[in-house]
Protein backbone atom coordinates (compact mmCIF):
# COMPACT_ATOMS: atom_id res chain seq x y z
CA UNK A 1 0.00 0.00 0.00
CA UNK A 2 1.26 3.70 -0.97
CA UNK A 3 2.02 6.02 2.48
CA UNK A 4 3.44 9.53 2.30
CA UNK A 5 6.29 10.60 4.39
CA UNK A 6 6.76 14.10 4.40
CA UNK A 7 9.78 16.09 5.72
CA UNK A 8 8.59 18.98 7.39
CA UNK A 9 10.98 20.27 9.76
CA UNK A 10 13.29 22.71 7.87
CA UNK A 11 13.84 26.32 9.36
CA UNK A 12 12.70 27.91 5.60
CA UNK A 13 16.01 30.80 6.28
CA UNK A 14 15.77 31.70 2.58
CA UNK A 15 12.48 32.97 3.97
CA UNK A 16 13.24 35.15 6.47
CA UNK A 17 11.43 37.28 7.98
CA UNK A 18 8.14 35.50 6.37
CA UNK A 19 9.52 32.07 7.83
CA UNK A 20 11.05 32.29 11.60
CA UNK A 21 12.16 29.85 13.73
CA UNK A 22 8.52 30.07 15.54
CA UNK A 23 6.65 29.31 12.02
CA UNK A 24 9.21 28.06 9.06
CA UNK A 25 8.45 28.28 5.58
CA UNK A 26 5.89 24.97 5.27
CA UNK A 27 4.00 26.32 7.56
CA UNK A 28 2.69 29.49 5.87
CA UNK A 29 0.70 30.56 3.19
CA UNK A 30 3.15 31.61 0.59
CA UNK A 31 0.67 31.68 -2.57
CA UNK A 32 -3.01 30.88 -1.43
CA UNK A 33 -5.25 30.33 1.17
CA UNK A 34 -3.75 26.93 2.02
CA UNK A 35 -0.12 26.20 3.65
CA UNK A 36 2.54 24.72 1.89
CA UNK A 37 2.68 21.85 4.13
CA UNK A 38 -1.52 21.74 3.76
CA UNK A 39 -0.71 21.79 -0.22
CA UNK A 40 1.50 18.87 -0.23
CA UNK A 41 -1.44 16.53 1.30
CA UNK A 42 -3.86 17.81 -0.33
CA UNK A 43 -2.06 17.18 -4.22
CA UNK A 44 -1.58 13.71 -2.88
CA UNK A 45 -5.06 13.07 -1.62
CA UNK A 46 -6.34 11.43 -4.79
CA UNK A 47 -3.88 8.85 -4.33
CA UNK A 48 -3.03 8.60 -0.58
CA UNK A 49 -5.39 9.53 1.92
CA UNK A 50 -4.70 11.44 5.04
CA UNK A 51 -4.76 8.47 7.41
CA UNK A 52 -1.67 7.26 5.38
CA UNK A 53 -0.03 10.70 5.42
CA UNK A 54 3.43 10.50 7.89
CA UNK A 55 4.67 14.08 8.60
CA UNK A 56 8.56 13.97 10.09
CA UNK A 57 8.68 17.27 11.60
CA UNK A 58 10.80 19.00 14.02
CA UNK A 59 9.09 18.18 17.69
CA UNK A 60 8.31 22.47 18.37
CA UNK A 61 6.11 22.35 15.03
CA UNK A 62 4.53 19.10 16.13
CA UNK A 63 1.28 21.26 17.67
CA UNK A 64 1.59 23.21 13.99
CA UNK A 65 1.22 20.43 12.12
CA UNK A 66 -1.94 19.13 14.07
CA UNK A 67 -3.45 21.94 13.18
CA UNK A 68 -2.74 22.41 9.68
CA UNK A 69 -3.52 18.58 9.00
CA UNK A 70 -6.37 17.93 11.76
CA UNK A 71 -7.28 14.50 9.56
CA UNK A 72 -3.67 13.21 9.97
CA UNK A 73 -3.81 10.62 12.93
CA UNK A 74 -1.52 12.11 15.59
CA UNK A 75 -0.18 9.03 15.68
CA UNK A 76 1.62 9.40 12.50
CA UNK A 77 3.05 13.16 13.56
CA UNK A 78 6.91 12.35 14.43
CA UNK A 79 9.21 14.98 16.12
CA UNK A 80 12.35 15.20 15.89
CA UNK A 81 14.08 16.09 18.84
CA UNK A 82 17.25 17.04 17.05
CA UNK A 83 17.76 17.99 13.23
CA UNK A 84 19.44 14.69 11.70
CA UNK A 85 19.35 15.66 7.65
CA UNK A 86 17.20 13.03 5.43
CA UNK A 87 18.58 9.66 5.96
CA UNK A 88 17.63 9.56 9.60
CA UNK A 89 14.32 11.07 8.64
CA UNK A 90 13.39 8.40 6.27
CA UNK A 91 14.87 5.59 8.16
CA UNK A 92 12.73 6.44 11.64
CA UNK A 93 9.56 6.79 8.84
CA UNK A 94 10.48 3.27 7.20
CA UNK A 95 11.02 1.45 10.70
CA UNK A 96 7.49 2.67 11.71
CA UNK A 97 5.61 2.58 8.27
CA UNK A 98 6.94 -1.73 8.34
CA UNK A 99 5.48 -2.27 11.68
CA UNK A 100 1.98 -0.74 10.85
CA UNK A 101 2.28 -2.78 7.32
CA UNK A 102 4.96 -4.61 6.59
CA UNK A 103 4.37 -4.06 2.15
CA UNK A 104 4.32 -0.28 2.47
CA UNK A 105 5.50 1.77 -0.57
CA UNK A 106 7.11 5.22 0.50
CA UNK A 107 6.62 8.45 -0.78
CA UNK A 108 8.83 10.63 0.49
CA UNK A 109 8.39 14.51 -0.35
CA UNK A 110 9.51 17.89 1.12
CA UNK A 111 6.85 19.88 2.73
CA UNK A 112 7.49 23.41 0.86
CA UNK A 113 7.79 22.43 -3.04
CA UNK A 114 5.34 24.35 -5.39
CA UNK A 115 3.74 22.10 -8.15
CA UNK A 116 1.85 24.01 -10.67
CA UNK A 117 0.60 20.53 -12.62
CA UNK A 118 -0.73 18.30 -9.68
CA UNK A 119 -2.47 15.70 -12.38
CA UNK A 120 0.80 15.24 -13.93
CA UNK A 121 2.44 14.58 -10.64
CA UNK A 122 0.23 11.54 -9.48
CA UNK A 123 1.00 10.26 -12.88
CA UNK A 124 4.72 10.19 -12.52
CA UNK A 125 4.09 8.96 -8.70
CA UNK A 126 2.32 6.02 -10.01
CA UNK A 127 4.85 5.31 -12.49
CA UNK A 128 7.48 5.66 -9.81
CA UNK A 129 5.73 3.50 -7.69
CA UNK A 130 5.21 0.60 -9.67
CA UNK A 131 8.64 0.64 -10.71
CA UNK A 132 9.53 0.37 -7.03
CA UNK A 133 6.95 -2.13 -6.21
CA UNK A 134 7.80 -4.42 -9.45
CA UNK A 135 11.78 -4.48 -9.07
CA UNK A 136 12.51 -3.32 -5.50
CA UNK A 137 14.01 -0.50 -7.26
CA UNK A 138 14.71 2.95 -5.27
CA UNK A 139 13.05 5.42 -7.44
CA UNK A 140 13.71 9.61 -7.65
CA UNK A 141 11.70 12.15 -9.34
CA UNK A 142 13.90 14.09 -11.99
CA UNK A 143 13.07 17.18 -13.34
CA UNK A 144 13.46 18.18 -17.20
CA UNK A 145 15.62 21.49 -16.95
CA UNK A 146 14.38 24.45 -19.12
CA UNK A 147 17.79 26.26 -18.06
CA UNK A 148 21.20 26.02 -16.58
CA UNK A 149 20.29 26.19 -12.87
CA UNK A 150 23.08 26.35 -10.22
CA UNK A 151 20.71 25.97 -7.34
CA UNK A 152 19.63 22.39 -8.11
CA UNK A 153 21.51 19.34 -7.84
CA UNK A 154 21.41 16.85 -10.98
CA UNK A 155 20.99 13.55 -11.72
CA UNK A 156 22.88 12.09 -14.70
CA UNK A 157 21.08 9.09 -16.22
CA UNK A 158 21.93 6.44 -19.04
CA UNK A 159 21.47 7.38 -22.41
CA UNK A 160 20.92 3.75 -23.20
CA UNK A 161 18.20 3.10 -20.70
CA UNK A 162 14.95 3.34 -22.76
CA UNK A 163 12.54 1.43 -20.25
CA UNK A 164 9.10 2.93 -20.35
CA UNK A 165 6.29 2.40 -17.41
CA UNK A 166 2.65 3.09 -17.08
CA UNK A 167 3.33 5.60 -20.21
CA UNK A 168 6.51 7.22 -18.70
CA UNK A 169 9.86 6.79 -19.17
CA UNK A 170 12.24 5.31 -16.59
CA UNK A 171 15.78 5.63 -16.80
CA UNK A 172 18.65 4.46 -14.71
CA UNK A 173 21.01 6.60 -12.75
CA UNK A 174 24.28 7.00 -13.47
CA UNK A 175 25.69 9.30 -10.86
CA UNK A 176 23.88 12.21 -8.54
CA UNK A 177 26.27 15.31 -9.02
CA UNK A 178 26.39 18.06 -6.92
CA UNK A 179 25.02 21.84 -7.50
CA UNK A 180 27.21 23.61 -10.60
CA UNK A 181 29.04 26.54 -11.48
CA UNK A 182 26.89 28.18 -14.58
CA UNK A 183 29.60 26.60 -17.14
CA UNK A 184 29.21 23.04 -15.78
CA UNK A 185 25.47 23.40 -15.39
CA UNK A 186 25.37 24.73 -19.58
CA UNK A 187 27.48 21.41 -19.71
CA UNK A 188 24.74 19.45 -18.41
CA UNK A 189 21.66 21.02 -20.48
CA UNK A 190 23.55 20.17 -23.80
CA UNK A 191 24.94 16.66 -22.80
CA UNK A 192 20.89 16.08 -22.68
CA UNK A 193 21.13 13.47 -19.99
CA UNK A 194 20.63 15.23 -16.47
CA UNK A 195 17.57 16.11 -14.86
CA UNK A 196 17.44 18.32 -11.79
CA UNK A 197 17.14 16.41 -8.55
CA UNK A 198 13.77 17.19 -6.80
CA UNK A 199 14.87 15.81 -3.42
CA UNK A 200 11.63 13.18 -3.86
CA UNK A 201 11.80 9.52 -3.30
CA UNK A 202 9.73 6.27 -4.21
CA UNK A 203 10.56 2.79 -2.88
CA UNK A 204 9.48 -0.20 -0.76
CA UNK A 205 9.92 0.55 3.28
CA UNK A 206 11.49 -2.76 3.40
CA UNK A 207 13.84 -2.31 0.69
CA UNK A 208 15.42 0.85 1.35
CA UNK A 209 15.55 -0.52 5.23
CA UNK A 210 18.30 -3.20 3.42
CA UNK A 211 19.76 -0.20 1.79
CA UNK A 212 20.68 1.32 5.27
CA UNK A 213 22.04 -2.03 6.37
CA UNK A 214 24.22 -2.35 3.57
CA UNK A 215 25.10 1.52 3.54
CA UNK A 216 24.57 3.01 6.17
CA UNK A 217 25.06 0.65 9.22
CA UNK A 218 25.39 2.61 11.82
CA UNK A 219 21.95 4.15 11.14
CA UNK A 220 20.45 0.82 10.46
CA UNK A 221 21.74 -0.19 14.09
CA UNK A 222 19.68 2.73 15.67
CA UNK A 223 16.58 1.19 13.93
CA UNK A 224 17.08 -2.43 14.77
CA UNK A 225 16.65 -0.67 18.63
CA UNK A 226 13.82 1.54 17.43
CA UNK A 227 11.32 -1.43 16.34
CA UNK A 228 10.34 -3.00 19.47
CA UNK A 229 9.07 0.05 20.90
CA UNK A 230 6.89 0.72 18.01
CA UNK A 231 3.56 1.26 18.92
CA UNK A 232 4.04 0.78 22.57
CA UNK A 233 4.12 3.50 25.33
CA UNK A 234 8.05 3.38 25.03
CA UNK A 235 8.24 4.60 21.67
CA UNK A 236 8.83 8.45 22.23
CA UNK A 237 11.55 8.04 23.95
CA UNK A 238 12.75 5.45 21.89
CA UNK A 239 12.17 8.04 18.70
CA UNK A 240 14.08 10.82 20.49
CA UNK A 241 17.01 7.85 21.23
CA UNK A 242 17.38 6.96 17.82
CA UNK A 243 17.88 10.69 16.44
CA UNK A 244 20.53 11.21 19.04
CA UNK A 245 22.59 8.12 18.27
CA UNK A 246 22.12 9.00 14.93
CA UNK A 247 24.85 10.67 12.63
CA UNK A 248 23.52 13.80 10.85
CA UNK A 249 23.97 12.71 6.73
CA UNK A 250 21.08 13.43 3.86
CA UNK A 251 20.07 10.23 2.23
CA UNK A 252 21.38 11.37 -0.69
CA UNK A 253 24.77 10.77 0.31
CA UNK A 254 24.38 8.31 2.21
CA UNK A 255 22.45 5.69 0.40
CA UNK A 256 21.47 7.23 -3.15
CA UNK A 257 25.10 7.75 -4.56
CA UNK A 258 26.15 4.61 -3.43
CA UNK A 259 22.91 1.95 -3.99
CA UNK A 260 23.10 -0.14 -7.57
CA UNK A 261 19.31 -0.24 -7.93
CA UNK A 262 18.87 3.71 -8.25
CA UNK A 263 16.16 4.94 -11.09
CA UNK A 264 14.65 8.29 -11.81
CA UNK A 265 10.99 9.03 -13.63
CA UNK A 266 11.48 12.35 -15.53
CA UNK A 267 8.76 14.60 -15.06
CA UNK A 268 7.51 17.85 -16.22
CA UNK A 269 4.73 19.29 -14.17
CA UNK A 270 5.44 23.17 -13.13
CA UNK A 271 7.93 21.78 -10.19
CA UNK A 272 9.38 24.70 -7.93
CA UNK A 273 11.82 24.39 -4.88
CA UNK A 274 10.51 27.84 -4.15
CA UNK A 275 14.08 28.17 -2.39
CA UNK A 276 13.37 32.29 -2.57
CA UNK A 277 11.71 35.09 -2.93
CA UNK A 278 12.74 35.43 -6.20
CA UNK A 279 10.92 31.94 -6.71
CA UNK A 280 7.57 33.59 -5.38
CA UNK A 281 7.94 36.33 -7.95
CA UNK A 282 7.86 34.30 -11.00
CA UNK A 283 5.33 31.75 -9.55
CA UNK A 284 3.13 34.74 -9.58
CA UNK A 285 0.67 36.53 -11.47
CA UNK A 286 2.26 40.17 -12.63
CA UNK A 287 0.52 43.23 -13.17
CA UNK A 288 0.73 44.80 -16.23
CA UNK A 289 4.08 46.69 -15.24
CA UNK A 290 5.38 42.93 -14.23
CA UNK A 291 4.82 43.69 -10.28
CA UNK A 292 3.34 41.10 -7.94
CA UNK A 293 1.50 42.45 -4.80
CA UNK A 294 1.11 40.81 -2.10
CA UNK A 295 -0.49 43.56 -0.57
CA UNK A 296 -3.67 45.18 0.58
CA UNK A 297 -1.80 48.47 0.94
CA UNK A 298 0.86 49.25 -1.43
CA UNK A 299 1.40 51.80 -4.43
CA UNK A 300 4.18 51.26 -6.78
CA UNK A 301 4.90 54.71 -8.81
CA UNK A 302 6.69 54.26 -12.30
CA UNK A 303 7.81 50.68 -10.50
CA UNK A 304 7.98 47.93 -12.70
CA UNK A 305 8.82 43.94 -12.04
CA UNK A 306 9.38 44.23 -8.13
CA UNK A 307 7.61 41.85 -5.40
CA UNK A 308 5.40 43.50 -2.49
CA UNK A 309 4.99 40.96 0.13
CA UNK A 310 3.14 42.32 3.52
CA UNK A 311 0.92 40.41 5.77
CA UNK A 312 0.05 43.56 7.97
CA UNK A 313 -2.14 46.45 7.12
CA UNK A 314 1.15 48.73 7.09
CA UNK A 315 0.86 51.17 3.75
CA UNK A 316 4.24 50.61 1.47
CA UNK A 317 4.87 52.43 -1.43
CA UNK A 318 7.63 52.34 -3.92
CA UNK A 319 8.59 55.14 -6.79
CA UNK A 320 11.09 55.03 -9.57
CA UNK A 321 12.80 50.95 -8.22
CA UNK A 322 12.45 47.74 -10.02
CA UNK A 323 13.70 44.22 -9.54
CA UNK A 324 12.94 44.87 -5.65
CA UNK A 325 11.69 41.92 -2.90
CA UNK A 326 9.80 44.13 -0.47
CA UNK A 327 8.69 42.07 2.62
CA UNK A 328 6.96 43.15 5.30
CA UNK A 329 6.24 41.41 8.57
CA UNK A 330 5.32 42.89 11.97
CA UNK A 331 8.99 43.10 13.39
CA UNK A 332 11.17 43.37 10.20
CA UNK A 333 11.12 44.65 6.58
CA UNK A 334 13.46 43.25 3.53
CA UNK A 335 14.57 44.91 1.13
CA UNK A 336 16.97 43.27 -1.66
CA UNK A 337 17.39 42.93 -5.39
CA UNK A 338 15.30 40.10 -6.71
CA UNK A 339 18.77 38.32 -8.15
CA UNK A 340 20.76 38.45 -4.38
CA UNK A 341 17.47 36.95 -2.83
CA UNK A 342 19.43 34.03 -1.97
CA UNK A 343 21.62 35.89 0.13
CA UNK A 344 19.02 36.33 2.62
CA UNK A 345 20.37 33.19 4.50
CA UNK A 346 23.57 34.98 5.06
CA UNK A 347 21.13 37.74 6.88
CA UNK A 348 19.74 34.81 8.79
CA UNK A 349 23.57 33.66 9.70
CA UNK A 350 24.37 37.16 10.73
CA UNK A 351 21.31 37.93 12.85
CA UNK A 352 21.94 34.32 14.28
CA UNK A 353 25.60 35.91 15.31
CA UNK A 354 24.39 38.89 17.16
CA UNK A 355 22.70 38.46 20.56
CA UNK A 356 20.80 41.50 20.63
CA UNK A 357 19.18 40.70 17.11
CA UNK A 358 18.44 37.42 17.69
CA UNK A 359 15.23 37.96 18.34
CA UNK A 360 14.13 38.80 14.91
CA UNK A 361 14.53 35.21 13.71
Amino acid sequence: MLHAVIMAGGSGTRFWPRSTKEKPKQFLKIFGDRTMLQETVDRIEPVIPPERVWVITNERYMQLVKEQLPDVPESNIIGEPVARNTAPCVASAATLLQEKDPEATMVVLPADHSIGNPEKFITILETAAHKADEDDALITIGIRPDRPETGYGYIEFSKDSDETVKGHEVKKVVQFREKPDLKTARQFIFSGNFLWNSGMFVWKAAVIANQFKKHLPEVYEQMEELEPAVGTNEQGEAINNFYRNCPSISIDYGIMEKAETVYVVPGEFGWNDVGSWRAVYDLREKDEKGNVIQSDTAILESSENNLVHSENKKLITLVGVENLAVVETEDAILVCNLDESQGVKQIVEALKSNKDLEKYL
